[in-house]
This record gives structure tokens, C-alpha cells and sequence, in this order.
């Protein structure tokens, strides 16, 4: 029986041996997908939607923001036309998820491009830049990161603000939540002590409500970058979108997108 198993063995190893000798299969790459993207006709875009000024849900529930505008050029770019774009929600939890498994083509969503970040996922030339800053209610004595010992502090699950605040201020209780607006209303409830997050996102709630204020200081400089999955078949749409970026830095499109949505938040 042992000498039947060794000899069907190597029966099998021979068989597989002559497969691949006499038909030479091809080895499986995948599509890639700027191909896919111009096939389609349409751009699959992972964006906040709870992080108003830059992606929210407006009165009659389109998708307006900072990112929607800057996904809306991308589109023009690569495919000719603004609404060639189909927004998908994403959370800073399971974003690189999304881009990762091909949910989405591609995720602008507020994203810091970190080398944490890189090793998984890849992101295109830097759009813009905020820094960590930190939330407070107005009556508050908390001046500066340093008062946050003992303190609850507030972070979004999935962000750089996670990571940097356990850095900045380790003393400080770490409490994490789901989305910008349960974490806004647990300040407002005097749950939470600060909400740290960057400038640029932080900034809509003290527009919006007289009642809490940012702090001046900035801890961190954070670079967003449009993120897109990792390998060689994201290799020609990230060229194109870093060309489409470049393009709209150099003719001031991206300033002109900066002031619509950011102007007087500071």
C-alpha cells in the first residue's frame, strides 16, 4: 500500500509537471483598473459623509463637501464629465477596508497619508493639509494639550488623532466613538472634556455653534491623500489622479474648492 501511495505520489507531480509544460498557463494578474474605471463609465468613490465640510449629506440628501467637489474634478479628469462619480459611505474604520477588497476605486474621505497607511494601502500626491487641534466647550480652563491629564478626551475611531493623543498625552482618558457627531454631542454633554481631531473637520462644529471653540495650537501636520488599493493594477490611475491633482493645484482649482467650503470656518 505505501509503495501504491509513493508511486500515485508521484504520478500526480508528473501529471501537473506535463500540464504546465505542454499548455503553459498564464499567470493570473489582475485587471487594472484605470482600464476598468473608463469601461465603466463611472468612478466608485468612498467618501465621509459626517464630516461636513468635506463630505455630508445636504437637505435633499446629495452628497455635498469639500471631497464631493474634489471627486467631481477627478472624474472630469479621467472620465469627461463631473457626474461620472457614484459615492459609496465610508467610516475612518473601515475605509481601507473598502479600498482594499475593491468595494470602492478609491477613497477621499479626510485620509492623513501615513507610512503606517502606505504599507497597506497607497495614496496619491498630498491635496491638502490640516493639523490635530483640539475641541473644547467655550466655558472651558483647558488651554492646551498639557491640561489634559486625568481629562476625557474624545477621538474618532480609525483616525491619526487615536494614535497621535495616546503619544501627546498619555495620562488622558482615550474614549472612542463611531462618527464626528456622537463624539461633538458627547462635549456637548460634558461626557467628554476635549474632542481632538484635525483643524480643518473641527472647525465646521465652532462655525456652526458658539457654544465650544478651537484651541490655536496645532500638534501634528496631516497631508490628505486620495488613498487607492495597493499593487500594480492601481499603478496608471494613480499616475492619472497625481496628474489631475498637480493640474488643479497649478490652475488654483483646488484653492478656488479650499474657499467655497473652508473659508470663515476658521
Amino acid at each position: 500500500m505505501k509503495k501504491l501511495a509513493v508511486i500515485l505520489t508521484i504520478l500526480c507531480i508528473l501529471l501537473v509537471a506535463i500540464y504546465f509544460l505542454i499548455f503553459k498557463p498564464e499567470k493570473y494578474v489582475e485587471k487594472d483598473l484605470y482600464d476598468t474605471i473608463l469601461e465603466r463609465g463611472v468612478i466608485k468613490v468612498g467618501i465621509n459623509t459626517d464630516s461636513k465640510p468635506f463630505g455630508f449629506f445636504d437637505k435633499n440628501w446629495e452628497i455635498k463637501g469639500y471631497d464631493a467637489d474634489l471627486a467631481r474634478y477627478i472624474a472630469q479628469y479621467l472620465l469627461k464629465s463631473p457626474n461620472a462619480v457614484e459615492f459609496y459611505p465610508v467610516t475612518p474604520a473601515n475605509r481601507m477596508l473598502k479600498v482594499s477588497t475593491g468595494e470602492v476605486d478609491i477613497v477621499i474621505a479626510t485620509m492623513t497619508i501615513t507610512p503606517q497607511r502606505r504599507e497597506v494601502i497607497d495614496f496619491s500626491v498630498p491635496y491638502d493639509a490640516a493639523g490635530q487641534a483640539l475641541l473644547v466647550r467655550s466655558s472651558s480652563k483647558i488651554k492646551s494639550i498639557a491640561d489634559l491629564d486625568k481629562q476625557n478626551v474624545g477621538v474618532v475611531f480609525g483616525t491619526t488623532a487615536e494614535k497621535n493623543m495616546l503619544n501627546l498625552a498619555p495620562e488622558a482618558n482615550i474614549i472612542g466613538f463611531r462618527n464626528y457627531r456622537t463624539a461633538y454631542q458627547a462635549l456637548k454633554n460634558g461626557k467628554i472634556d476635549a474632542l481632538t481631531s484635525d483643524d480643518t473637520i473641527l472647525s465646521r462644529f465652532v462655525y456652526e455653534d458658539k457654544s465650544v471653540k478651537l484651541l490655536p495650537k496645532r500638534y501634528t501636520k496631516e497631508p490628505y491623500g486620495i488613498a487607492l488599493k495597493k499593487g500594480a493594477s492601481t499603478r496608471r490611475l494613480k499616475e492619472n489622479i497625481d496628474f489631475a491633482i498637480k493640474d488643479m493645484q497649478r490652475k488654483n482649482v483646488i484653492l478656488r474648492i479650499r474657499r467655497k467650503w473652508l473659508n470663515g470656518a476658521y
